[in-house]
């Protein structure tokens, strides 16, 4: 039997998607030889509570735009169709259900994200259900895992293995720290933008058919983001 397909989930607000989210999915997609970056995006985050988010159907707008020419990345709206729907370790487990062996799965998360792990929903199980691709960006500092994930955690910043032999550098499911790509975008700094109005800037930090979206419907115009 061959090697089994491989799918990322990349999970997140995306409000809004922006180039530096489509280059980590391209980016590790190439690494890790995925077939598939899945977007997920959330109804509400459980970290994010505290801040207003753009209404879903908007938010859903921006990615299809931003995905609509890569038949690689695709989006789900499991999360979408049900606001109880908000935990990752459920996301997963939905997924894992539905393609049973078929697929080899990954979960995509951020550098601030892996720093707020221990905080999330049945975050042990949570890592050992999956593998896991941590994107670093510049100039951030990867806070030390806990000691009981030292057996996961596979570093490759700054490496160059062979994409087929890096699940097999740890025993099970791995945790995968990469600097493949070193785009920093701040989606607040977006929200910032638009608000202003400075268009010229925005386009440089979203794709075109988003930035257009962003403007036409004036996703951000009362964003009062620092």
């Amino acid at each position: 039997m061959g090697a089994k397909h491989r799918v990322a989930l990349y999970g997140g607000t995306f409000d809004p998607v922006h180039l530096g989210h489509l280059e980590v999915a391209r980016g590790v997609s190439e690494l890790f030889e995925i077939e598939k970056v899945v977007f997920i995006p959330a109804q509400l985050a459980p970290h994010k509570l505290g801040r207003q988010v753009t209404a879903a159907v908007h938010r859903y707008a921006m990615l299809a735009l931003a995905t609509q020419n890569d038949p690689n990345l695709l989006i789900s709206t499991f999360e979408l169709d049900d606001p109880a729907r908000r935990y990752t370790v459920d996301t997963i487990s939905h997924f894992q259900t539905v393609w049973g062996e078929t697929k080899e799965l990954f979960f995509i998360m951020g550098a601030d994200s892996w720093d707020e792990i221990t905080t999330w929903r049945e975050w042990e199980r949570l890592l050992k259900i999956t593998n896991h691709i941590v994107a670093t960006r510049p100039g951030y500092e990867i806070n030390e895992p806990p000691l009981n994930l030292q057996n996961q955690i596979v570093d490759l910043r700054g490496g160059s293995q062979s994409a087929r032999q890096l699940t097999q550098l740890t025993t099970g499911t791995g945790i995968f720290f990469t600097d493949v790509v070193m785009n920093d975008v701040s989606a607040t700094a977006i929200r910032h933008l638009a608000s202003e109005g400075r268009i010229d800037e925005l386009v440089q930090l979203v794709p075109e058919s988003v930035a257009e979206y962003i403007t036409k419907y004036q996703i951000y115009r009362n964003s009062n983001e620092a």
